[in-house]
């Protein structure tokens, strides 16, 4: 009787951890509270302030700021503490968002952005990522199998050694440098679907976007062929190019609004 009220009582948790990502309208599983969520986030940026130094580039400092506000402007992330750090290492082409609005550039990735809308392409990808939980839903997917029919609210709220090695695992801040979202595809492409149309909506060209990942395409051969990692375990592939194409209609005309506002 016990084992099948614990499996009632699962079931009826999955059903009301059921989420909707905006734009896309994805169902997603999602076991933990934004507060949570958002907590970790707020946490980990402030001990990755420490571990790594920041660019002292103010003009490079105030370019990711002016970016990343206006993107920060059109995103839906209520109560984001929003904040974009521009992280000295010329020798890592990548970016970050963790929970709670908190955005870090690292100076490798400016020369292939080049500019205001290359930047805003990767920036808006990353707030894409936040907004639709990605994180919490990895975190989610992983407690869902390491527990399986136990009481999740329970096992997250103890917080046992498996719980909270999902967690760093999930947003990839187990490690000083290793703060990249390992990322499914899916979500990867539903990032890049809604930074398309969050930087189309802040004000810059989207069709910029297509040249950026071109540019970040050759800078991966360039660099002996190897798998460059961009906020994904996921190397660019036609398929992302192919689906931007598809939403950029769509993107073009929230571009066109802001030019009549």
């Amino acid at each position: 009787m016990e084992h099948r009220t614990l499996i009632v009582l699962a079931f009826i948790l999955l059903i009301g951890a059921c989420a909707t990502v905006p734009e896309t309208g994805r169902k997603q599983l999602l076991l933990i509270t934004s507060t949570e969520e958002t907590s970790l986030g707020l946490s980990e940026f402030e001990k990755l302030k420490k571990a790594k130094p920041i660019s002292q580039n103010a003009s490079l400092r105030t370019m990711v700021e002016r970016v990343g506000m206006r993107i920060a402007s059109v995103a839906p992330l209520p109560n984001a503490r929003w904040e974009f750090v521009l992280f000295e290492d010329p020798k890592t082409p990548n970016a970050f968002c963790l929970p709670g609005g908190k955005v870090g550039i690292f100076t490798g990735l400016l020369p292939i952005a080049r500019d205001d809308a290359g930047l805003a392409t990767v920036i808006g990808h990353e707030v894409a990522h936040a907004v639709a939980r990605h994180g919490a839903e990895r975190i989610s997917e992983g407690l869902l199998l390491e527990f399986g029919g136990q009481i999740l609210q329970t096992a997250l709220r103890t917080r046992p050694d498996a719980a909270k090695s999902l967690i760093l695992g999930a947003y990839g801040i187990g490690g000083e440098l290793a703060v990249s979202l390992p990322h499914s595809r899916k979500q990867e492409l539903e990032a890049d679907h809604l930074g398309l149309l969050y930087m189309a909506r802040g004000g810059y060209d989207p069709r910029e976007a297509l040249s950026f990942w071109e540019r970040f395409s050759a800078y991966g051969k360039q660099s002996g062929g190897r798998s460059v990692e961009f906020l994904s375990t996921h190397p660019l592939d036609e398929r992302r190019m192919a689906e931007l194409e598809k939403l950029m209609p769509q993107a073009l005309q929230d571009y066109a609004k802001t030019k009549t506002q």
